[in-house]
């Protein structure tokens, strides 16, 4: 592609991520009260964990999994990865659960750069996981179990799934009913199902939000990228079922609607439409969004961000619905199920290529291993880019390779495009 065919990009801030901003510090701030008080309760949770449980039940819940992507989005990964080594923890494995680890061993946190006051992750009264990312946020969690002498409680989650039947959803609801009598234990307080379904409500009114948040960037041009939407998402992950989440993506929805009304892209000269299948790599993300912008290419949408996505939530059904809600993502489908949702993904945002990012550290968020790129070449007559890295260890990313790669990536789709 030549230099002269170029749009020169204004970026576009979105101005309702002053009150994300402002929802997010109180949130850490409510964490920091509550362990330091003992106020409430503090309830570790994987991201996709049984959150509306834990809600409902008046803990404040803390999430590791986004300190792992603050790790990762503030450089400070790379040099923590190794502490964890040191003590046993493969490089092989997780790199938010080996930056964590060694951020909490060296006592450091972006929470207390970001928020003033705070000195980082508040300490636990349980800790609650779900498999369904992957095993190792089990593993993870035990280390905090040792460390805290607090209990380690969750679920098991079936993978490679296709159809989710009941026998599914039975044997995961029947897990976090489990939960409950521990649960009531250390909060010293019985489940309150009145309370407990108003927060599976908010969570289903969040992640509807959400959902159309994402699907607005299937207008020509998009109004969001792949690269706003891992900030944007925040509240999707941290304050599902809370009404200050729902009040948020209303806030951010009208503001993307009137992008649409008025015609304004996010990427100015919008040529190229590009589906990235895959983690974030959480310490590259200015400099791909730029790189990307500047070649007139929109990545635009992305199996991750919609990992917050959980249709199923119904607030009158609700430790059935978690369970369903649970086990329908992506991650935890068989390999006909992907392929199947990718293709409906091609068509629904008119993609003309898809990236693939195999993240070292993350098998199971990495769909490029087993020939599902090339199927859907086959399918879609469309070129596939795989750009290997990993979502918090920069030292498995070669920027220069990454560049190079995409530079000819974009050029293939412009000669696709011009026959």
């Amino acid at each position: 592609m030549k230099t002269e065919q170029r749009t020169p990009q204004t970026f576009k801030k979105i101005n309702a991520s002053k009150q994300m901003k402002e929802i997010m510090e109180g949130h850490f701030r409510e964490l920091d009260q509550a362990a330091k008080t003992k106020s409430h309760k503090v309830a570790w949770c994987t991201s996709v964990g049984p959150a509306e449980l834990l809600k409902g039940m008046g803990f404040q819940v803390f999430f590791p999994e986004n300190h792992g992507a603050m790790l990762g989005a503030t450089r400070m990964a790379t040099d923590l990865i190794p502490v964890a080594n040191a003590i046993g923890y493969s490089p092989d494995i997780c790199s938010y659960l080996t930056s964590d680890v060694g951020a909490y061993l060296k006592g450091v946190s972006p929470i207390s750069t970001a928020y003033p006051g705070l000195s980082g992750p508040p300490r636990p009264d349980v800790l609650v996981y779900n498999t369904n990312q992957c095993r190792d946020v089990h593993d993870w969690f035990n280390f905090y179990g040792r460390e805290f002498n607090v209990p380690v409680i969750g679920v098991q989650t079936h993978r490679g799934v296709g159809d989710v039947t009941k026998a599914h959803v039975d044997s995961i609801s029947s897990q976090i009913r489990g939960l409950v009598p521990k649960l009531e234990e250390i909060s010293g307080k019985k489940l309150d199902m009145d309370e407990f379904k108003r927060v599976v409500g908010l969570s289903r009114q969040c992640t509807d939000l959400w959902k159309e948040v994402l699907q607005i960037a299937s207008n020509v041009p998009s109004p969001l990228t792949f690269f706003d939407g891992t900030i944007q998402m925040g509240p999707a992950v941290i304050l599902r079922g809370e009404q200050r989440a729902v009040d948020y993506y209303k806030l951010l929805l009208a503001e993307l609607k009137k992008r649409v009304q008025d015609g304004v892209a996010a990427v100015d000269g919008e040529k190229f439409r590009i589906y990235w299948e895959g983690m974030p790599i959480w310490g590259k993300l200015r400099e791909l969004s730029t790189q990307f912008a500047d070649l007139n290419a929109c990545v635009l949408a992305s199996t991750y961000c919609s990992s917050w996505v959980f249709p199923a939530l119904e607030p009158d059904d609700p430790f059935d619905s978690m369970a369903r809600a649970y086990i329908e993502l992506l991650i935890v489908r068989d390999e006909d199920y992907k392929e199947r949702y990718f293709e409906k993904q091609v068509e629904l945002y008119r993609i003309d290529g898809m990236i693939f990012h195999d993240a070292k550290t993350c098998p199971n968020n990495s769909n490029n291993r087993y020939g599902l790129p090339e199927r859907l070449t086959k399918t879609y007559k469309m070129p596939m880019l795989t750009i290997h890295g990993d979502l918090n260890d920069l030292r498995c990313y070669s920027e220069e390779q990454a560049r190079t790669n995409i530079e000819a990536y974009i050029e293939q789709l412009a000669e696709k495009k011009s026959r």
